[in-house]
């Protein structure tokens, strides 16, 4: 594959879309503006990888990475515009932070396999974001998160708390009960409200199930959600 242009050229390309004579779209772009590009973009290269995985589709995924990697360039030009960082300064923090978190590689601590590596990975961290304003609680996980996706990194979390942790005849005793409450509430008429909060506690604890059965929430959601539209489809047909 012939390429055309490099990465500093690219960072010129967005440099040039976003100057006086560029493009009046990329001008009027905000960090705010962009947040939900980024995420769409993200999803789009999970989507990416899933058509990858199923078919080999190479090219879809390039494109997808591209996507993302343009997402941050962007946010780096709008940074540099605003005299906070540049997108130079974006690569050497996570080479920085990368060389840092793996002193196994690039120093000389010993690790036996990856939990190892997990272990020191988090000791890490946590030692990285004393005294920074980022949320520093040891249950912290972004609100950004999907919902299901933060539930179980959440109680993945709370499960290395002493006296925080459920066995899985526990779930599945708390999951029938929380279900039944739900039906009771449906079935007398209480307040929507309530009949939420006993939804949410259901799903909360049923993603709590899944991790402890080594599930991904969000894959088995997204997997019965492709299945019901094949068969949808399939009748339509």
């Amino acid at each position: 594959m012939k390429l055309e242009y490099d990465f500093e050229q690219l960072c010129d390309i967005i440099e040039k879309l976003r100057s006086e004579n560029g493009c009046p779209w990329d001008r009027e772009q905000t960090h705010d503006s962009l947040k939900n590009c980024m995420i769409e973009e993200a999803y789009e290269v999970v989507d990416g990888i899933n058509q990858f995985t199923k078919n080999g589709d190479y090219d879809n995924l390039r494109e997808e990475l591209g996507d993302v990697l343009l997402q941050v360039v962007m946010h780096s030009q709008i940074a540099k515009e605003e005299g906070l960082f540049t997108v130079e300064e974006v690569i050497d923090e996570i080479a920085k932070k990368m060389v840092r978190r793996h002193p196994h590689v690039f120093g000389d601590v010993q690790v036996e396999d990856s939990a190892g590596v997990l272990t020191n990975w988090e000791e890490i961290k946590k030692e990285e974001k004393k005294g920074k304003t980022v949320e520093s609680s040891p249950l912290y996980v972004p609100s950004s998160f999907p919902a299901l996706l933060r539930a179980q990194k959440i109680v993945k979390k709370s499960n290395k708390i002493k006296n925080m942790v459920y066995t899985k005849e526990e779930l599945f005793s708390k999951m029938n009960s929380e279900t039944t409450t739900l039906q009771a509430l449906y079935q007398e008429g209480a307040s929507i409200e309530r009949q939420k909060e006993a939804y949410g506690a259901l799903l909360y604890t049923m993603s709590s199930l899944g991790l402890d059965l080594n599930m991904d929430a969000e894959s088995c959601l997204t997997e019965k959600i492709k299945e019901e539209i094949s068969k949808m489809e399939s009748k339509i047909s």
